[in-house]
């Protein structure tokens, strides 16, 4: 349910309301907005029915939410959510934030050198992985809090901003330590805890979409954080499994204005998980900007053939120069930045 204010509602008047919500056990969510103020209640609805809401003092009406995600739909907020990060970067709004690194995070020396270089390129966000969920329990795991300490040196040397996944309940208070981002990745869209946990962080995160999840399953992942009051949320695009096997994922571009209809969440697109190969990861980044996104997550190596995980799908340096050159072109030709 949400319970919108009049525009001269004053701050006692917002208090009150809440005040009474909380009495009831359920839980108020404010959001202010360019023209109204809404309250968002979280909980059992029928515990309203015995209050009279429209006959508080500031408020203009109330409204029932059809959607099961409350919190994350365009009912709850109209406007586009952005929010601020160090370094003057803006995420949600109109320039589109880059993350590139490796897939895994395997020393400092090399990790150093590719910050620099995709810092260079104009990427604003340093991605690796320092805890790796693999297919096979003998694959390259992660170099764990190690990974996360070169992680932390590099972007700061860089003066970039730190992106790393998190995969456990156990790790959330050492992630946050070192990360400015937490992603949480596909394996775990539906890790309730987790998403409880990172919530409850108030952490900005990344939550990717499952491999076979909805779009309605992805924002209903996301309403946990929310209803934690963690609003810092991205979501991201990285492919979903279909019959088609000449990729490795099928990047679902439909999704990014299907979720921006349905949610002011910004959204992130994955090209080198979506594809899986190094020559499909450009064109597929450059779609994803002209279709809306907020955001590009790319994999780059300086020697993919010796990375430890995800080589075929990392482009070179190089690469990531030109691809950058040619996004900046396209963002600019539908009235974004990059």
């Amino acid at each position: 349910m949400i319970i919108v204010l009049k525009k001269t509602a004053t701050p006692q008047e917002l208090e009150y309301i809440c005040q009474k919500v909380r009495e009831l056990g359920l839980t108020p969510q404010v959001s202010r907005g360019i023209e109204r103020t809404v309250i968002g209640v979280i909980g059992d609805e029928e515990k309203l029915q015995v209050q009279p809401l429209e006959a508080f003092p500031g408020v203009e009406h109330v409204m029932a939410i059809l959607k099961p995600y409350k919190l994350a739909s365009r009912d709850y907020r109209a406007e586009n959510t952005e929010f601020d990060m160090e370094h003057g970067v803006k995420v949600g709004g109109k320039r589109i934030v880059v993350m590139a690194g490796p897939c895994s995070v395997e020393n400092y020396d090399m990790l150093l050198d590719l910050a620099k270089s995709v810092k260079k390129a104009g990427a604003t966000f340093l991605r690796g992985g320092a805890f790796k969920p693999r297919t096979s329990p003998y694959s390259f795991q992660g170099l764990g809090e190690d990974g996360l300490k070169y992680l932390r040196q590099a972007a700061d040397e860089t003066g970039m901003l730190v992106c790393t996944e998190v995969m456990d309940t156990r790790q959330v208070d050492l992630v946050c330590k070192y990360a400015d981002m937490l992603q949480i990745g596909a394996r775990n869209m539906q890790n309730f805890d987790l998403l409880k946990e990172c919530g409850i962080s108030k952490k900005p995160v990344l939550l990717k979409r499952g491999l076979s999840a909805t779009v309605k399953d992805l924002l209903m992942s996301a309403e946990y954080l929310l209803s934690k009051g963690n609003f810092k949320v991205m979501l991201c695009e990285r492919g979903i499994r279909t019959f088609e096997t000449a990729t490795r994922n099928t990047l679902d571009l439909n999704a990014i204005p299907v979720i921006k209809k349905e949610t002011h969440l910004p959204v992130l697109v994955d090209p080198s998980h979506g594809t899986g190969y190094r020559d499909f990861v450009a064109p597929m980044a450059m779609a994803g900007i002209a279709a809306g996104c907020d955001g590009l997550m790319v994999e780059v190596h300086q020697c993919p053939e010796e990375a430890k995980s995800d080589g075929e799908q990392s482009l070179l340096p190089k690469q990531f120069d030109e691809l950058m050159k040619k996004s900046r072109a396209i963002a600019q030709a539908i009235g974004r930045d990059i």
